[in-house]
């Protein structure tokens, strides 16, 4: 007989094989055992209900029937080939067919694969080397991408700050950093550098709202300065709208990037753009010279990809995202009442279908301003929920489709709780 593993027995395991016990994405505390619907159940048997969903591919929630049962049916038929296969080419035509900017699409595994591509196909279509990011951006795990995501030491602008070991010093040459939401910034940098390739942005940067007009004067100051645009839409593809920001805040990019919901909770992502600047991975079309060399082992998985044509479908259904919307709402005001009735101050930040609290008084609008007056009323917010039953990232809340009322009711009594630990905290003596 199998013996039943803790929790505690599983977290003493990973430290044995893994660095930091973990597989460096999320809180090593805590081994979740399995997932369905809206919730999960970590190794002990507590049960959650669950908003991370897996930082974002479980739109649908865990174990969709219908998206499990196109897997089961393609499973029997091949897992992987390394060779096109038909399932792959109807989900890049479908992508195609709604998100704006993609004439053609290319795929790899994950997001921060596709954001390292797409910076490199934008040096390779203009010729310029250098590349424009906010400061706070994430954009995968490539050097570039690790350039002034999280840095804990404030520099002037545009200098880069690498945020990991192991980068040399010539990638940061070729980054500029920006503070987001501030077009006078960019305009003043692109008029001063005539080498840079691309801005590449998250339409939402983490859960800072784009302010009004700032999108569409990314696009403009690119147009005027012969710059391409890159969204980073691994997060806000086909969830803040089914035709992603593009179709939400109508400003289209020259290429994105996709990931998450389109491999249905599997590992797939993509970059698009229009056939002419795609063109660069066709040997045959633009040269040797020109040639961007790209391939995977696992891109284009025929299993994803049934996920992902699943998962598509059943969102363009009459009325999933208004009732993503609605649920997400409800979610932002039970938390906004439940902290005002207290008198703690606060702002919900984000989308309705992806969003976070900010202790403090003023409106994040980037980076620098992205702070809770008192980081430890986060983490007692954070620990009191998953306490009482929701699970969540601390600085991300990710509303699905799976969520019934009392997975609402649940989160409601939980927030209660969090409130009042904040309130208490606030109130101990010093």
């Amino acid at each position: 007989m199998n013996r039943i593993h803790s929790q505690t027995d599983w977290i003493a395991r990973a430290r044995e094989v893994l660095p930091a016990a973990g597989f460096g994405n999320f809180d090593a505390s805590i081994v979740i055992a399995r997932g369905d619907g809206a919730r999960v159940w970590d190794e002990d048997g507590n049960e959650y209900v669950d908003y991370l969903i897996g930082s974002g591919p479980m739109l649908l929630g865990h174990g969709h029937p219908e998206v499990m049962e196109a897997v089961l049916e393609q499973l029997p038929r091949g897992m992987t080939f390394f060779a096109n296969n038909a399932k792959g080419i109807e989900l890049a035509e479908a992508i195609a067919r709604a998100v704006p900017c993609c004439e053609q699409i290319r795929f790899v595994t994950s997001g921060g694969e596709a954001d390292m591509y797409a910076i490199r196909l934008a040096r390779a279509y203009t010729g310029k080397p250098k590349i424009l990011k906010f400061e706070g951006g994430y954009h995968g795990m490539s050097a570039e991408a690790q350039m002034s995501l999280a840095p804990s030491r404030q520099v002037n602008f545009p200098e880069a700050v690498p945020d990991s070991a192991g980068i040399p010093q010539g990638v940061a040459d070729e980054m500029l950093i920006a503070p987001f939401n501030d077009l006078d910034a960019v305009a003043s940098l692109l008029a001063e550098h005539q080498d840079i390739a691309a801005i590449i942005a998250e339409p939402l940067q983490r859960i800072i709202p784009a302010r009004p007009g700032f999108l569409q004067g990314l696009r403009d100051l690119c147009d005027r300065h012969g710059v391409l645009l890159i969204f980073d839409e691994i997060v806000t593809g086909f969830r803040l709208a089914y035709g992603g920001a593009q179709e939400r805040y109508g400003v289209v990019p020259d290429i994105c990037t996709l990931g998450k919901i389109i491999g249905g909770g599997f590992p797939l992502a993509a970059l698009g753009a229009s056939a002419e600047i795609m063109a660069h991975f066709d040997k045959a079309v633009v040269g040797a010279e020109k040639w961007l060399m790209q391939l995977g082992t696992l891109s284009g998985n025929p299993v994803a990809s049934v996920a992902g044509l699943k998962t598509m479908e059943i969102l363009r259904r009459p009325g999933q995202y208004d009732r993503l919307r609605e649920l997400g709402q409800s979610l932002m005001d039970m938390q906004s009442a439940a902290l005002t009735e207290r008198a703690i101050d606060h702002r919900i930040c984000g989308d309705p279908t992806l969003f976070d609290i900010y202790f403090t008084d003023a409106d994040p609008v980037d980076y620098r301003s992205a702070r809770h007056r008192d980081a430890r009323i986060n983490e007692i917010w954070n620990t009191a929920l998953r306490t009482n039953g929701v699970f969540k990232s601390p600085g991300k809340l990710y509303p699905s489709l799976a969520l019934q009322s009392a997975d609402l009711e649940l989160t409601r009594s939980a927030i209660q709780h969090a409130a009042k630990s904040v309130s208490e905290h606030r109130m101990a003596p010093l």
